[in-house]
């Protein structure tokens, strides 16, 4: 990463192609199948591998933290976003009354637990414009009855990069009794995400963070673990689990504790520690400055071949790595770059290509290239 040399020794796989689509899958380091063989290794002991498993989630745990910017105690995991988000709801407990704010370029996993819920808030749907959040379409969806506002910090669809903390401002003085939410998804371990005023943070571990699957990241601050607990059953976010009166009442730990209900995915926690640890020796701000020339080279470069990005890049929405545009010829270009061995997304019309640490100033002249003579 970084490096040719580091490129070629810790991701051998990428060797001969342009891998772009780290927005929907990340290429791990092989440290991070050194950590999943050191997984089933453990595994093998029996219960006694637990005297290894345990010990690697709360190395995870204090790694996640220093990225987040928050302590240990405040960051827990789950199985994935989706079920974090669920989690969510059970602590929130909205009622039909109470008012949600979500936006149209948000992932689904942030988006549907309130649509689909028994007693349904109104969701209040924040719009986009020419791919951009502008921050006076937010101001009338809040209120005095909004109860949560959730917003990925970076857009899954088009990149768009929230000014975090206006909106927060903004939130906190106009819907004061609403709950901040924080998709990290697409940010966290490519662009700095500490320092966010938010209530609640989550994150899957299969994208930026360079993990695998079977992992999701949970934040909660002390100042909200109070009011954002989850009420859902299980047994390892319970203090009297395996206590005598363990059947007549559940315990639940606070906060972020509360959203590790069952037994840890260790196998995605092993994952985890060692790609964070991996990214934390690189550092966030050397991929940032090393790549971010590399997007605005590529987001210019599509741009002069005729096709507009569905989000602007300048001084407000700073690189994030990802630039998505949309052709009618999509499906053509698709299997142009497919046949050059260039991995990128293409999706109802749209392509989106996503630039981590291990790419290079030849992976976007050989997009720019491939794409050319089909525009």
């Amino acid at each position: 990463m970084l490096t040719s040399d580091s490129r070629h020794r810790d991701f051998p796989t990428l060797e001969g192609i342009a891998y772009l689509n780290t927005a929907a899958e990340s290429v791990p380091p092989v440290c991070v199948s050194q950590a999943v063989a050191d997984y089933m290794h453990h595994k093998r002991l029996g219960m006694r591998g637990r005297d290894h498993h345990f010990p690697r989630v709360e190395r995870c745990r204090e790694v996640a933290a220093r990225f987040m910017g928050l302590t240990p105690a405040e960051v827990s995991f789950c199985s994935c976003s989706s079920e974090a988000y669920n989690l969510l709801a059970t602590a929130l407990d909205l009622q039909s009354g109470d008012e949600v704010v979500i936006s149209d370029l948000d992932f689904p996993a942030g988006a549907t637990p309130w649509l689909t819920a028994r007693q349904k808030p109104t969701v209040r749907l924040w719009k986009s414009h020419t791919g951009n959040l502008e921050l006076e379409h937010l101001l009338p969806l809040l209120n005095e009855r909004t109860r949560l506002v959730q917003l990925s910090l970076v857009s899954f669809y088009n990149g768009y990069r929230l000014p975090w903390n206006e909106v927060a401002a903004l939130v906190r003085q106009h819907a004061p009794s609403a709950v901040l939410s924080a998709d990290l998804t697409q940010a966290f371990g490519r662009v700095d995400v500490s320092g966010l005023d938010a209530d609640a943070f989550i994150s899957s571990t299969h994208k930026w963070t360079l993990g695998i699957h079977g992992g999701g990241i949970v934040g909660i601050p002390q100042k909200a673990a109070a009011k954002l607990t989850t009420t859902a059953g299980g047994w390892y976010h319970l203090g009297n689990a395996f206590d005598a009166d363990r059947f007549e009442r559940a315990a639940v730990k606070p906060g972020a504790a509360s959203f590790s209900v069952g037994m840890p995915s260790f196998a995605a926690l092993y994952a985890l520690d060692a790609s964070l640890r991996y990214l934390e020796a690189v550092g966030v701000s050397a991929i940032e400055k090393q790549i971010n020339p590399l997007v605005e080279q590529a987001y210019e470069g599509i741009k002069k071949l005729g096709h507009q990005p569905m989000c602007a890049l300048d001084q407000k929405t700073r690189p994030t790595g990802i630039i998505a545009f949309q052709s009618e010829h999509s499906a053509q270009l698709h299997a142009a770059l497919e046949a050059a061995d260039i991995h990128v997304m293409h999706h109802a019309g749209r392509i989106r290509i996503a630039l981590h640490g291990y790419n290079t100033a030849e992976d976007v002249e050989r997009l720019l290239g491939t794409l050319a003579p089909h525009s």
